[in-house]
């Protein structure tokens, strides 16, 4: 007796197995258990950035003398700061403006780090040297130097902390998109393109810059951790999110040298949420780099 010989088609739905997001969740937690913690660290800080006035009841901005310096308790989870405002909604809300200049600052370096590295990778000749000589001199100062520059020449302001964060950003983005551009640029998939009669930009826009997708979504992720961090740097150093805003690393500023010894809840809470959003993003992106690059994945 012979077994019936089915189809694909043919197949009834019952018995093709769906694997749903569930299925592919408990997957993800099970091989990359630290990329999991990542993300729910990370999850953590965007819903109190998104919900920030509903996951805390207190204005930031509100001053009260009578509460100046006052200690962690039941009318101030975290404390107070010098002026009496509450240091746990300054925290929440701090979380807002990082993750808003870590992504606008991560979106609009990828966005022109990918168009300079395509076009440079591949039209090649006089441009492709010229970028990169430019992208070699903006390469040779540390993100949070050029990131330094940028923001003195600019001022401090919320749209000036993402374009001076943003510009070093750049090169990275530019280096990883040429060099995947090279080898794809000479694939059979471009020669057969460009034999159809295809235009260089189209083949570029439409077949190339789709398989640099990966490379560019692990790079992204990894300097988001890297663009939230040197955001607190220039708040600390006073050339990032100016008053009233609250920012975690103008909190620091505020009272890293004066109260660290009186208060040290000043000091300690926004450094914890500054390494915890950082330790996230870094777990989180080493997940997804392992997830989408075939020599890194896990058997």
């Amino acid at each position: 007796m012979t077994a019936p010989n089915f189809t694909i088609e043919e197949l009834p739905s019952a018995e093709i197995p769906r694997k749903g997001v569930w299925y592919h969740f408990r997957t993800f937690c099970r091989r990359y258990p630290l990329g999991a913690i990542g993300a729910a660290i990370t999850l953590v800080f965007v819903f109190c950035a998104i919900f920030a006035e509903f996951v805390t009841g207190m204005d930031p901005y509100t001053t009260n003398a009578a509460t100046s310096l006052a200690a962690p308790g039941s009318s101030h989870m975290l404390g107070a700061d010098v002026m009496g405002r509450d240091v746990f909604s300054r925290i929440v809300y701090g979380a807002r403006i990082s993750l808003m200049v870590g992504v606008g600052s991560t979106l609009v370096g990828c966005f022109f780090g990918v168009f300079i590295g395509l076009a440079s990778g591949y039209l090649l000749g006089w441009f492709d040297l010229i970028t990169q000589r430019i992208i070699d001199m903006m390469q040779a100062l540390p993100l949070l130097v050029m990131a330094l520059v940028m923001a003195a020449s600019l001022g401090p302001s919320l749209e000036n902390t993402i374009i001076a964060i943003s510009i070093p950003l750049i090169p990275n983005v530019a280096r990883i998109i040429r060099s995947n551009t090279l080898s794809l640029r000479e694939m059979p998939f471009v020669e057969s393109a460009r034999a159809s009669g295809f235009s260089e930009w189209r083949i570029a826009i439409r077949h190339v810059l789709p398989n640099t997708l990966a490379p560019l979504i692990v790079l992204a992720t990894a300097q988001l951790g890297a663009a939230i961090l040197t955001e607190a740097s220039l708040s600390f150093l006073g050339l990032g999110i100016p008053e009233p805003h609250a920012s975690w690393g103008r909190m620091l500023s505020e009272s890293a040298a004066e109260y660290v010894r009186t208060a040290p809840w000043l000091v300690i809470f926004p450094g914890i949420a500054i390494s915890l959003v950082v330790f996230g993003t870094n777990l989180l992106g080493d997940a997804v780099r392992d997830m989408l690059d075939p020599r890194q994945r896990k058997t």
